[in-house]
């Protein structure tokens, strides 16, 4: 509605200063003869908004104008108030920023829509951490949050998973993304984008050279790759395995991310899992009996030699104390 482009509009010269009628043709979705037209509006209605020409020129608010009006319908204000866990706040340190900024909010909406603000922040909570993943391993956040805002290159000292010894690393930093509860940076290393765990950064340091960028290429451009390369690693192995009916629904539950169909009916049930590799299997023997491995051959075999080494360290009667 045309309403609701004007306001966008007005907002997004009051927040961005100046901005191009191109831009703000894309943002909304409309002709460059649209957006002039509807500045013409604003200025009828009395909105003091003018267009600078040259190369560095847009469209802009005069210095000093602002309006109250926050333009918020009532799904909007509700859409504010779904509130997220705020464990990712408080990782940034943002936490208590976070309640006096949605406290300010609530003050500016209009009165009809309070209520049902309030009740969803009441009734709808999103936490974005899986179940079980054991005590968060200390992050260097604080220090990673300072340094992708310092618009310098950083050399990281990074520990790789399975390796004991850190690598150093100089990367152009895009910002941090918490993906499940998990904290990465997104960085480019030689014009490359990848992924750093946080939880793995042993030390950083911003160093004088400015980051460098590839053109165009924003933290959601760099993320959204990386992310399809994550998804769409090829998978190795299929492995079929039956589960005790008892135990099908824990096994779909931390394991049904691998699960390539529904399981068979019956008792056990028949599930195809897709590994990156063979040893990845492994993992089964935490239900103990409940699953079994029934092919490839050579994955019961590999299963078989773990159970026999695990019995015999086990067996012996006694630790190694």
């Amino acid at each position: 509605m045309k309403s609701d482009r004007l306001l966008s509009i007005l907002l997004l010269l009051q927040t961005r200063g100046r901005v191009t009628a191109t831009e703000l043709a894309e943002r909304l979705d409309v002709s460059v003869r649209t957006i002039y037209r509807d500045i013409e509006s604003l200025s009828t209605a009395g909105v003091p908004v003018y267009a600078e020409r040259g190369r560095h020129g847009g469209l802009a608010l005069l210095p000093g104008f602002r309006t109250d009006v926050t333009g918020l319908t009532a799904d909007e204000a509700r859409a504010l108030f779904v509130l997220a866990s705020r464990s990712a706040h408080a990782d940034l340190g943002l936490d208590g920023a976070l309640g006096s900024a949605l406290r300010k909010v609530m003050a500016a909406l209009p009165a009809p829509h309070r209520p049902a603000a309030e009740a969803t922040s009441r009734r709808i909570l999103v936490d974005p951490v899986r179940w079980l993943t054991g005590p968060p391993a200390e992050v260097r956040l604080d220090e990673l949050n300072a340094a992708v805002f310092a618009d310098r290159r950083l050399r990281l000292r990074y520990r790789h998973g399975g390796e004991s010894e850190p690598k150093t690393y100089t990367v152009d930093p895009y910002g941090l993304v918490a993906k499940a509860g998990v904290w990465y940076l997104v960085a480019d290393r030689r014009a490359r984008p990848q992924l750093f765990r946080a939880d793995r950064v042993a030390a950083v340091k911003v160093t004088e050279e400015p980051v460098r960028h590839r053109a165009g290429v924003e933290l959601a451009d760099a993320w959204e790759v990386l992310r399809r390369q994550v998804e769409r690693r090829p998978a190795e192995f299929r492995v079929t395995v039956a589960v005790r009916r008892a135990r099908l629904g824990m096994f779909l539950r931390l394991l049904g991310h691998q699960v390539a169909g529904p399981p068979s009916d019956g008792d056990p049930a028949t599930v195809e899992l897709l590994l990156q590799e063979g040893r990845a299997a492994r993992q089964l023997l935490s239900f103990g009996p409940d699953v079994e491995v029934l092919r490839p051959e050579s994955v019961r075999e590999d299963l078989a030699g773990v159970a026999r080494r695990t019995a015999e360290l086990y067996g012996g009667g006694g630790g190694r104390a």
